[in-house]
């Protein structure tokens, strides 16, 4: 698909520009607007500007989970465990870290009970919950801030670090994009007719993840698991029949549409997808040379060199739009990653 390597979509990126604390207030972001052949400074509460009456917002809901848990081993060692997947039988997928290495049958201790080591699936633990994982994430565990954000949990980013549109538990990370959003700057959206509705991707922790060797084609993306609702299919359809763009408010979004797209088996070359609902696990990995089908602008953050989020933004307007992009957002000091400013990008490469 592409004779790209990972070393092409590095940048240089000061580390006072990464984010560490969300802002007062959610639209108070700044917002880089990029054009096909222009760069506009702008800020989230002017983004209903940047829109016309019928286009439709698509919005992820899965809400994070306090997947984080320390535990300790018998003899006294400390464990700890990032909830990655869910499983039935209250068992889970687990990162877990540990000073040496954990074996099938290790228990270790937490306030909650026992969790017994079952065995390794990739990169990830299987592993023995005394309770359903939810359940018992929920009561035990903490939310787990990204990697990049160098500080201690606080109490306000157990509300500030989920969407206010967030429904359905499941994720380990949120979905960035949708943190700009307000209950004003959803209600400024609503009096200009631009319509909005929901899907589901749980966000794994594996989308901090850099690409651990230069060759792109060889990376196996985690699996992630994701649902679009019939509802939100025929929301989609209604704006492509009035002439309303498709925009997707966040990678997580775009990495769900074009997966339902890709399980559509009757869709041509040359057309937009047929869409129907779907839901399962998606491993896709958006990088240049994608065929799009659904989205047609999209609003995110700024993303980690190297990373497969920023395979997919250059996938969707050009990797050297995009790179000239982050070099404008660095010079003009904007804040970047989870808790950093938004990019919104009015068209797609070709589009």
């Amino acid at each position: 698909m592409s004779t790209l390597t990972a070393h092409d979509f590095e940048f240089a990126l000061p580390p006072e520009l990464i984010a560490q604390y969300p802002l007062a207030e959610r639209s108070a972001s700044r917002l880089l607007v990029v054009e096909p052949r222009a760069y506009v400074d702008s800020q989230m509460q002017s983004f209903p500007d940047w829109l016309q009456r019928g286009d439709l917002l698509v919005f992820n809901d899965t809400r994070v989970i306090p997947a984080r848990l320390k535990g300790r081993k018998p003899s006294g060692g400390v464990v700890e465990m990032l909830l990655e997947r869910a499983l039935e039988q209250d068992q889970a997928l687990l990162h877990m870290r540990a000073s040496k290495a954990l074996r099938p049958g290790q228990a270790i201790l937490t306030e909650g009970g026992v969790v017994t080591v079952l065995g390794r699936e990739e990169d990830l633990f299987r592993v023995q919950l005394p309770a359903p994982a939810l359940a018992f994430f929920t009561a035990h565990g903490q939310i787990p801030l990204p990697p990049y954000i160098d500080r201690e949990l606080n109490a306000s980013d157990g509300e500030r670090y989920q969407s206010v549109l967030a429904r359905h538990p499941g994720a380990v990370a949120a979905p960035t994009a949708s943190l700009h959003f307000d209950a004003g700057l959803l209600s400024a959206l609503d009096a200009r007719g631009i319509e909005r509705t929901t899907l589901t991707l749980h966000v794994g922790a594996g989308t901090f993840q850099p690409l651990r060797s230069a060759d792109i084609e060889a990376h196996v993306m985690h699996a992630e698991w994701a649902e679009v609702p019939a509802a939100t299919i025929e929301r989609i359809e209604a704006a492509r029949a009035r002439g309303g763009r498709v925009i997707a408010v966040g990678t997580t979004v775009v990495r769900a549409l074009e997966s339902a797209a890709c399980a559509d088996q009757s869709s041509s070359s040359d057309a937009p997808s047929v869409l129907s609902a779907w839901s399962g696990e998606t491993r896709i990995f958006i990088r240049p040379g994608h065929r799009w089908q659904v989205v047609d602008a999209l609003l995110t953050n700024f993303h980690l060199p190297r990373s497969t989020l920023l395979m997919l933004v250059a996938a969707f307007a050009g990797r050297e739009r995009i790179l000239s992009a982050y070099e404008h957002a660095v010079a003009q000091q904007y804040r970047f990653f989870s808790y950093g400013d938004a990019m919104f990008l009015t068209t797609r490469m070709g589009g």
